[in-house]
């Protein structure tokens, strides 16, 4: 497995982040500790994951996707220096509002150690942007986790690139470390949020990336091909949005290139997103070993130049 380095965060990871949201949502815990099991035997290591996961869910209270990761953790008997769990703090656990204060870190990071039954996070990210916060203060708040060894790295999600900029300049005025890794929503289809300034800032700083909704909720697979494809599927609301004319192109791009690589479309527009030189490694769900074990093949998948262009012309 050829791992790569997340940025300045000291962090090496597999090129395929597995995505945790479905852990306690649409994977129980024996098919979660499976999913974890292959996937770490097949030699990858990151596990994305958030405090908030899957509060969506009824019933659940938030922290359902974290107890299973620290559950399987403790049953595999997986050296703990062997896997890179990623999780995030910030989201509305029930504070009402999105938070980032120094106080609500401190408070979030110690639940979240305690359902993953660690003694330290590898990637722990600010979820949401928090304008009622400074920088200042929830980048004090982070450095004080890694000075106590509770977190190795930090970083952030759904910055753009002004504030991404901000948080850097507010960093440096303040003596304090850098967000150094950064979660973004990218795929074949929502390009506009991430490329150019934010993905420029990115290579320029050497900033890890690890990209959500890398499969745009699993309309990339290209089992959604018409609105009645989504009827009754868990993420169908999600990925009607997808199901216009830039959607169609996509999807009969990945078509083309999967007839001459014999890839999958998912294999496809994951090992797309693997050749773009600012992005460190996408992340992607799975819910059996079925659906796992072609995402992994697109680590292993090479896309020619004409493939990549051709896939990037589709999606603009």
């Amino acid at each position: 497995m050829q791992f790569r380095s997340l940025g300045k965060t000291g962090l090496s990871i597999a090129p395929l982040v597995f995505g945790g949201n479905v852990f306690g949502w649409t994977a129980d815990e024996k098919t979660s500790f499976d999913l974890l099991d292959a996937f770490t035997g097949a030699g990858f290591n990151a596990i994305d994951t958030a405090d908030v996961y899957s509060r969506w869910v009824p019933g659940n209270e938030g922290g359902e996707s974290e107890a299973i990761i620290g559950k399987w953790l403790k049953r595999s008997g997986i050296s703990r220096d062997k896997v890179v769990i990623v999780t995030k703090v910030g989201s509305d656990m029930g504070q009402g509002r999105r938070d980032l204060r120094k106080s609500w870190i401190i408070e979030a990071v110690e639940a979240s150690l305690r359902r993953l039954q660690s003694d330290h996070i590898d990637l722990y990210l600010s979820h949401w942007p928090d304008p009622e916060t400074p920088y200042e203060e929830t980048l004090e708040a982070h450095a004080s986790l890694v000075k106590a060894g509770k977190v190795r790295a930090f970083g952030a999600s759904n910055l753009d690139a002004a504030q991404l900029k901000a948080s850097f300049e507010a960093a440096d005025k303040a003596g304090l470390p850098r967000y150094a890794a950064l979660q973004p929503e990218y795929n074949l289809y929502d390009r506009a949020g991430f490329e150019g300034a934010l993905a420029d800032l990115c290579r320029k700083e050497d900033i890890g990336v690890i990209t959500y909704y890398s499969l745009a909720s699993g309309f990339l697979t290209g089992k959604y091909r018409t609105p009645a494809d989504t009827k009754g599927k868990a993420r169908g609301q999600g990925v009607a949005r997808y199901l216009d004319d830039k959607g169609l192109r996509i999807l009969a791009a990945l078509d083309k290139v999967s007839a001459e690589t014999g890839a999958t479309p998912a294999e496809i527009a994951l090992a797309w997103l693997m050749a773009k030189p600012a992005v460190t490694a996408p992340i992607a769900s799975a819910t059996s070993l079925s659906q796992l074990e072609s995402l992994m093949k697109a680590a292993s998948l090479t896309l020619s130049p004409d493939e990549i262009a051709l896939l990037d012309k589709a999606g603009t």
